[in-house]
């Protein structure tokens, strides 16, 4: 998911490549706390290399800009919830969807700017900040996918109702994180209650997709 244009503007050369990895990873999470409540707008580069106590021409060395800095600290941030989505397979279905639901509302609301920088669509129409929103969205569909039917390989229409339910998502996590009032766990549950009747939905229309039995017992 990563895009490599942004990975760095000239590689690092063999000698050294391990100081440059660290270096990088470094500024990524500088980046990832600076960017965690703020806006892209409201810092400049100068504020930036201030705040990370660095020479400004370290970081256009290793991202080019400053949107690639932001694009880089955004698919960094976004990999460890993708990662955490698609893991956990030996766990039981149901909490597996739970232990997803709650990495994804704890990033939302521990990387606020971010998180409605991904949802929003980030500067502007940017084609990569989409492109990481996407594989957010598909690996959360395969997630619940693979806890539901045993399998990723759905049928469109039950893929569109996954789809729709985790668009949902993304707009009430938006709303929660800008109002709060309801207790994370709290969110969670609501969200796992309405994946149930999207499920129930899904089985209505394409009996080849039961619902699974948590789901049914909602009913």
């Amino acid at each position: 998911m990563k895009s490599e244009q942004h990975v760095a503007v000239v590689r690092p050369r063999t000698r050294g490549t391990e100081r440059s990895v660290a270096r990088r990873a470094e500024l990524l999470a500088i980046g990832r706390r600076l960017f965690a409540d703020t806006s892209y707008d409201a810092l400049s580069m100068d504020d930036i290399a201030r705040q990370a106590q660095v020479a400004k021409g370290l970081i256009y060395y290793y991202f080019r800009s400053k949107r690639g800095y932001y694009l880089a600290i955004i698919e960094d941030s976004v990999a460890d919830l993708v990662t955490h989505a698609a893991s956990g397979v030996e766990l039981p279905p149901e909490d597996r969807v739970h232990r997803t639901l709650d990495s994804y509302l704890r990033y939302a609301e521990h990387n606020q700017a971010a998180y409605r920088a991904i949802v929003s669509g980030g500067v502007g129409f940017d084609a990569e900040v989409h492109a990481v929103r996407d594989g957010v969205r598909e690996a959360i569909v395969a997630t619940i996918a693979e806890g539901a039917y045993g399998r990723t390989d759905i049928s469109p229409l039950a893929r569109m109702g996954l789809l729709a339910w985790v668009c949902s998502v993304e707009g009430a996590a938006l709303d929660w994180t800008g109002r709060p009032g309801l207790s994370r766990d709290t969110m969670r549950e609501l969200l796992v209650k309405t994946l149930g009747g999207a499920l129930r939905a899904i089985e209505e229309l394409d009996p080849a997709h039961p619902a699974p039995r948590a789901a049914r017992r909602e009913g």
